[in-house]
């Protein structure tokens, strides 16, 4: 959410910021601008809506200038309004954009209001423009300005600054938001995200909390929150163009369901590789700490969350290892009872996502320094802050509704927990082959599971004028009912629950009616005629069933039950092939409905804000 970048150069950067913030719409966000200095002067241009919107205000404005920022904004501090939008300008003379919160806003707007500041806004981000420029009017150049006013800042930003008064840099600051700085040949860049400035470089630093960094077009300088100077390291980004491109798909939703397969391939490949589960997956010193622990707990948020759920089931059937799974937000502020010998274990596709980072920090704080991050990020915040990591190979992924980072988080979690079992003595030889295996044949079962998609376009044409509905699952397969709800909810916009199908009994059944389609999650498995007598529960009240299931299960199609089967019942492994026909039924229930499939209202891709 939220997205930032900014270039200087011996060109025109005016297309750079409007390509790189074209790049950051995955992000969600609901309005655009750019602010530049040409010729001494700052110039501003911002529009609610899209950025396509913005650039033709900027082209029938004339705007072109070497050096100059620019942001989407996702509301939180004041409404979706021009006025709200970034950048913000002080005085005329210093442009910036901000992303994140500032929670002490409201002391310092009294203060600046005090000092003869006037806002025009209702963000917080005008009070830090305001009291950089507060502090470039006693004397000081921007990067000190820009020094003295975050130390009094709380809160999280990523901060990029311009001004007239000094039109040949850029500056920067990092606290609980990403921000990097890209570097070329005679020009550089700042951006939040890789992805809004690989066209023109793939050299980055990744900025640490509490930095700062001054920008011109010759050299970088980077400064610690001490204001040491300080060197960071130069990575070489392996994002792509082509993963950043459509293609000859419709929408970057489809596109990723797509991609699994590969995705997956690409994230077993070192298991593979090696024939075996082993701690060196997790990185240098794993093998002790994973052999140490006696508890596992998981951290995170959203999609990542029902990965987490779904581990439980395995972690502590193969693994014999007690297991939890918190959402993050909620476990950074509950009082915990800390084991020090428990593996805490934060997955988030980005590696920014707050509440996760925070939750990280929290459980360091109490002793607990077993830490394992699996993220798609390289060299994202929480990687970084954890002291083992599992890389999934997922790709950059755009859409919002997030679909090939969750498959390959579970690719992640089975390698986990069977890395996990052979360890603690729970995995012999002939079992570790028969896991082995079926990951070998999971990218396969996937295709087998988007061959599918024919008769899910048919079911999805059923959803389109509903607007509720239930999803069912019992055992490893509930976290993915969860997930399939949460996916039709978040691109569709039909309100829907899921309930393990035990419980439907216990509440949910006073819902169900003819206009209550209920998708059950039905593999054949250990739970499939506990699943069977509960989808009897639902036909009995006059509910229309939409089940998933696989050829082993002996379902049938008959009145008011449809059915599709996957090729088979993978095992252990079918709550990954399970995955894909419910995020197919969403993306096609929403282009039945004509929702902005990528780009779900009120939504965000990587979650920075609390």
């Amino acid at each position: 959410m939220c997205g930032i970048v900014g270039a200087i150069a011996d060109r025109d950067v005016v297309p750079v910021l409007i390509e790189g913030l074209k790049r950051l719409e995955y992000r969600g966000y609901d309005s655009a601008g750019i602010a530049v200095v040409d010729e001494a002067t700052v110039k501003r241009v911002r529009r609610t809506g899209r950025v396509a919107e913005m650039e033709a205000a900027a082209g029938a404005e004339g705007f072109h200038a070497s050096l100059g920022i620019g942001h989407t904004r996702w509301a939180t501090h004041g409404g979706v309004t021009e006025g709200n939008a970034h950048p913000h300008i002080s005085h005329g003379e210093l442009a910036l954009v901000h992303n994140g919160i500032i929670e002490n806003h409201e002391q310092q707007r009294d203060r600046l209001r005090a000092l003869g500041y006037e806002f025009e806004s209702q963000t917080d981000t005008e009070v830090i423009a305001h009291l950089i420029h507060h502090y470039q009017s006693q004397g000081h150049d921007l990067l000190a300005a820009l020094q003295h006013a975050v130390k009094e800042l709380d809160g999280a930003y990523a901060i990029a600054v311009i001004s007239k008064r000094d039109p040949q840099r850029m500056v920067c600051a990092r606290m609980g938001c990403p921000l990097l700085v890209g570097l070329g040949d005679g020009e550089n860049f700042i951006a939040s995200d890789v992805s809004a400035i690989v066209s023109a470089t793939r050299r980055v630093i990744f900025l640490e909390e509490g930095d700062t960094a001054d920008v011109t077009r010759e050299h970088v300088r980077v400064f610690d929150a001490a204001g040491e100077e300080i060197q960071r390291d130069v990575h070489v980004s392996d994002v792509s163009l082509a993963s950043l491109e459509l293609g000859p798909y419709r929408h970057f939703m489809q596109k990723e369901i797509h991609e699994q397969p590969r995705a997956i391939a690409d994230t077993i490949e070192a298991i593979i590789d090696e024939n075996q589960f082993t701690p060196a997956l997790f990185g240098a010193g794993a093998e002790k700490v994973l052999r140490d622990i006696d508890a596992v707990q998981i951290l995170a948020c959203g999609t990542s969350y029902y990965a987490g759920l779904t581990a439980r089931y395995w972690i502590e059937a193969i693994a014999g290892i007690p297991c939890a799974v918190d959402i993050a937000s909620e476990y950074r502020y509950r009082e915990v009872v800390a084991n020090p010998r428990q593996l805490i274990v934060t997955i988030s596709q980005s590696g920014e996502t707050l509440d996760t980072m925070e939750a990280l920090k929290y459980a360091k704080s109490l002793g607990q320094e077993r830490t394992l991050s699996i993220c798609n990020v390289p060299e994202s915040a929480i990687p970084r802050a954890s002291k083992l990591v599992f890389y999934t190979r997922a790709g950059a992924e755009i859409g919002v509704a997030s679909t090939k980072a969750f498959t390959t988080q579970l690719v992640a979690l089975f390698a986990l927990t069977g890395t996990l079992a052979k360890l603690h003595g729970r995995l012999d030889a002939q079992q570790e082959t028969e896991l082995l295996e079926a990951l070998r044949h999971l990218p396969g079962s996937v295709q087998h599971a988007l061959n599918l998609e024919p008769q899910i376009v048919a079911w999805s044409e059923r959803f389109a004028p509903k607007q509720h509905a239930l999803f069912l699952g019992r055992g490893v397969h509930y976290p993915i009912a969860l997930e399939g709800a949460l996916k039709l909810k978040e691109i569709s916009y039909i309100h829907a629950e899921a309930y393990p199908a035990g419980e439907l009994k216990h509440g949910p059944l006073a819902l169900v009616d003819a206009d209550m389609p209920v998708v059950v999650i039905a593999p054949n498995d250990k739970l499939l005629e506990k699943v069977k007598s509960n989808i009897q529960e639902v036909r009995a009240r006059g509910g229309e069933m939409f089940v998933f299931t696989d050829q082993d299960s002996r379902f049938s199609d008959s009145e008011g039950v449809h059915v599709i089967r996957t090729p088979r019942h993978v095992g252990v492994l079918s709550p990954i092939v399970h995955a894909i026909p419910v995020q197919l039924l969403a993306y096609h229930a929403a282009l039945a409905r004509g929702t902005d499939v990528d780009k779900p209202r009120n939504l965000a891709k990587s979650v920075t804000v609390e």
